[in-house]
């Protein structure tokens, strides 16, 4: 085995205990995810087009980067300032994502999906989040007990996650960045079978996702 074979295996070796590194590390903060990831794109780059792939290479790991390494700490401090006694969870997720789980008793009335007064807060600083961080994308998914016909409760989840999306579209968060969907009563928390787990299985979640394309521009 030649020379240049042996260090196209020891770079591609580097780039793998990068890989590892970078994947492994939550919560850490964006620029450093994206150095690490950068630099493991440069040397599988080098590996298979020399210099001109070892650019080309940086620039997708960078992008790896960004995702994996997103630090949600500061975002995760906003946001709790605006559902403080709401009874809203926030939760970074084992994918990297941030996760809202914001009761009923905050977001819509039984059998409606016009949006509470008491739900405009979060959803106000959620918006500005989002603007301030167009890295960001929002999935919204909508819940209900076990009550009512399964066809309904369907229909009714998907129109809650729809006003949600609709307010903070509305509010100038591209389409592009939002999607919304129900679950109806699907995947229940809490025992359907008592008023106080009936409650907790009416929620909207919101999951905030770092991209790519943003967190690279």
């Amino acid at each position: 085995m030649n020379a240049k074979i042996m260090t196209r295996l020891a770079v591609f070796a580097v780039a793998g205990s990068l890989l590892a590194g970078c994947a492994s590390q939550q919560g850490t903060n964006t620029a450093v995810g994206t150095g690490v990831g950068a630099a493991t794109g440069a040397a599988i780059g080098a590996i298979f087009g020399g210099g001109k792939g070892a650019a080309i290479g940086a620039g997708a790991g960078a992008a790896v980067g960004g995702i994996t390494g997103y630090n949600w700490q500061a975002i995760h401090n906003k946001l709790s300032g605006a559902t403080k006694g709401t009874g809203t969870q926030i939760t970074e997720q084992p994918d990297g994502s941030l996760k809202l789980n914001i009761p009923s008793s905050v977001t819509f009335d039984t059998n409606s999906y016009a949006i509470k007064p008491s739900f405009a807060p979060v959803l106000d600083q959620l918006t500005q989040t989002m603007q301030q961080n167009p890295e960001l994308i929002a999935q919204v998914i909508g819940y209900t007990d076990s009550t009512g016909q399964p066809a309904y409760n369907q229909t009714l989840s998907v129109n809650r996650a729809e006003s949600v999306t609709g307010y903070l579209g509305q509010r100038g968060v591209a389409p592009q960045r939002l999607s919304a969907s129900g679950m109806g009563q699907n995947q229940p928390v809490a025992d359907n079978n008592t008023e106080a787990g009936r409650a907790a299985n009416r929620r909207v979640e919101i999951y905030l996702r770092a991209t790519a394309q943003h967190a690279t521009q």
